[in-house]
């Protein structure tokens, strides 16, 4: 395995703090932004290693990232092992990213009919193959990312698997860091967050173990680590809107930010996507304009306004 910056951040003794995946979301600005602001790795969006078989022009734009985003990590998701070897081989020549991670844990309807996702923790010897295949055909560090548990179905037919027998049927594999979002596959992202099965997951985690789920301040972020004894945290929809809250947990203290402080941060978030991605961007960036202006006297109005920006200019003259 080529220089496994997972264990590097380890050995330097701070929590590590990831910026975790998040389809629609986790975009080249935004990485850049939370990178900004203290985050130690950027995920990539989830990308589909089946379309990067058959048309990878597409999947391969949603992947690129900037140098300054490093250590950056591009996730993947499908159920085909074979998929995965070309897939992977692609990432690994065309991208070059600091690691691979699969995704056995997004609880979306869409995902879960290709067999994929959370769904895939269901049947641990597919699993296990997909993971074989990354691992065969890349010298990147390879991740993984788990729910706490993962249930389908009704009466006989119901499937039932957690963490702890997921990462049984794992052993042996030489996984440099394991994700694991502390709710079921039916809580999505709501709900209460399992710190249990993650700290009872230590023993099987042979690289860095991170707990993700219901990471919104300082106090929830510091609770999880605690309480899991993980080497770090996945953040996910804690940082919409807040790409300082890195920043906040790493230094223990809340910044309370003046809504023209946020305004700027907002501002900056803007440039850098028409920087980036241009009139597209800009709109994949309406939703973000709408977290950062969240619980302003006034947001309903400015939302309305901030939902149909189509340029850098727009968003200017709304924040300013």
């Amino acid at each position: 395995m080529q220089n496994n910056f997972w264990q590097q951040l380890k050995e330097a003794g701070q929590p590590i703090l990831a910026l975790a995946p998040m389809a629609g979301v986790s975009d080249a600005p935004f990485r850049q932004m939370c990178k900004k602001y203290g985050a130690d790795v950027v995920y990539s969006e989830m990308a589909s290693a089946t379309a990067l078989n058959y048309q990878p022009a597409k999947t391969l734009d949603l992947v690129r990232f900037d140098e300054v985003e490093r250590p950056y990590v591009v996730q993947l998701f499908g159920a085909n092992p074979e998929h995965f070897v070309k897939a992977t081989k692609i990432i690994t020549e065309q991208v070059r990213p600091d690691g691979i991670d699969i995704n056995f844990g997004c609880p979306v309807p869409k995902v879960q009919k290709q067999g994929a996702g959370a769904i895939l923790m269901g049947n641990p010897k597919l699993a296990r193959e997909v993971v074989e295949a990354v691992l065969d055909n890349t010298d990147l560090p390879v991740s993984i990312k788990i729910r706490a548990r993962m249930e389908k179905g009704e009466g006989d037919a119901k499937k039932r698997i957690d963490a702890l027998e997921f990462l049984e049927a794992m052993q042996g594999l030489e996984l440099a860091a394991v994700m694991i979002h502390g709710r079921s596959m039916a809580q999505g992202h709501t709900g209460k967050v399992d710190h249990v099965i993650i700290s009872q997951a230590r023993p099987l985690v042979q690289g860095v173990l991170l707990a993700n789920g219901g990471i919104v301040d300082i106090v929830s972020a510091r609770t999880l680590l605690e309480e899991t004894k993980a080497d770090g945290l996945g953040i996910a929809r804690g940082a919409m809107g807040r790409p300082y809250l890195f920043e906040e947990i790493r230094n223990g203290e809340a910044a309370v930010k003046s809504k023209a402080e946020i305004f700027a941060i907002a501002l900056e978030h803007a440039e850098l996507a028409d920087k980036i991605l241009g009139k597209q961007g800009i709109l994949e960036l309406r939703k973000h304009l709408c977290w950062y202006v969240a619980g302003f006297p006034g947001a309903a109005e400015l939302r309305k306004e901030l939902v149909k920006v189509e340029s850098f200019d727009d968003v200017k003259n709304i924040l300013k």
